[in-house]
């Protein structure tokens, strides 16, 4: 009786051990490969958390992610970090509590994520990235990286502002309104403008400083600007919001945006297109926030237990003046 006893107590002490992961919890039934494959849509739940509403462009991203759930029929989980870190960590740390299937974010800034990360790989959560990337050696601790490259939509900037100055000598001076400091768009577009101009020794970025991605920090910055720099011939805005508030500090200074001091932003928001269109601004790299479509598609593939790349890049363009008229009636931001 008694070695009946001790072979039983083994085995349950066996059984509750093949239970538990390494990390001594309980394993997340058929998620660690990768989520709930198989699951039907409506039984999906997906955590999101956004970076926040800092521009039109993080605006239209948040309304084509919502709107794209709904017609997928797929639950989602949604919030907004208002351009904190420790806000998108700890809605993070919410979503694997509560079990979901799926957690997608676009991170403030790059660094600072290998823990949190850590902490959804050991649940057997996929992680998706969208827009934004993270700096971390560990790729294993995300499924894919959904977004723009970065580094390309500088270099596009600058590319078209060396062609504007072909073939003149005199000096370019230029401003940068750099985005949120730290965060992926800022370092690579800044990273890909000067690439693209620093084979025209006459062109030199004076003045450098973060406006936050947003109209009033652009603003700002361009006020500031203005009467700290005594010739300011080019404005490079790592997005629309920040260029559109250099265009009101312009106009203030009694100085005619597009004319006297070009412009190029980075977005094509419907704001900017129009600015554009309008000659205030004279050149926009497109930086597409309809990210919804191809984020769904990830998670779709997931679910059926397809492998994803792990960067995807959005399909984008430029526009001129002439461009921006003809395409804004169709805008969909």
């Amino acid at each position: 009786m008694k070695k009946a006893l001790g072979l039983f107590t083994a085995g349950a002490l066996m059984m509750a051990l093949a239970a538990c992961s390494s990390s001594g919890t309980p394993a997340a039934s058929g998620s660690a490969a990768g989520g709930a494959p198989n699951k039907a849509l409506g039984d999906i739940v997906v955590g999101f958390a956004q970076v926040g509403a800092e521009s039109g462009w993080r605006t239209a991203n948040t309304k084509d992610i919502q709107d794209s759930f709904k017609a997928a029929g797929i639950q989602l989980k949604f919030s907004d970090a208002q351009q904190k870190q420790e806000n998108q960590i700890s809605a993070i740390r919410s979503y694997i509590q509560q079990g979901v299937d799926y957690i997608a974010f676009s991170p403030v800034v790059q660094t600072g994520w290998d823990a949190v990360l850590g902490e959804a790989k050991a649940a057997g959560i996929p992680v998706i990235l969208t827009d934004r990337a993270v700096d971390s050696k560990d790729t294993s601790l995300y499924k894919t990286f959904l977004g723009s490259d970065f580094v390309k939509e500088g270099k596009e900037a600058g590319d078209w502002l060396v062609k504007e100055y072909e073939g003149k000598s005199d000096a370019v001076n230029i401003v940068q309104l750099e985005g949120t400091t730290g965060s992926a768009p800022a370092i690579d577009r800044g990273t890909g403008f000067a690439d693209a101009i620093k084979a025209n020794p006459n062109m030199k970025v004076v003045a450098s400083q973060t406006g936050d991605f947003t109209r009033a920090g652009g603003k700002q910055v361009m006020e500031a600007f203005l009467k700290s720099q005594p010739k300011i011939d080019v404005v490079f805005a790592q997005n629309d919001d920040m260029g559109l508030g250099a265009i009101e500090a312009i106009e203030a200074a009694g100085k005619v945006p597009g004319k006297d001091i070009k412009i190029i932003t980075v977005d094509a928001v419907h704001d900017g297109m129009q600015a554009l269109s309008e000659g205030k601004i004279n050149f926009i790299v497109e930086c597409s926030p309809l990210l919804g479509a191809q984020l769904i598609d990830i998670i779709k593939k997931l679910n059926a237990g397809e492998t994803v790349p792990q960067r995807i890049v959005t399909d984008e363009t430029t526009f001129t003046q002439e461009q921006a008229t003809e395409a804004l009636p169709n805008r969909k931001y």
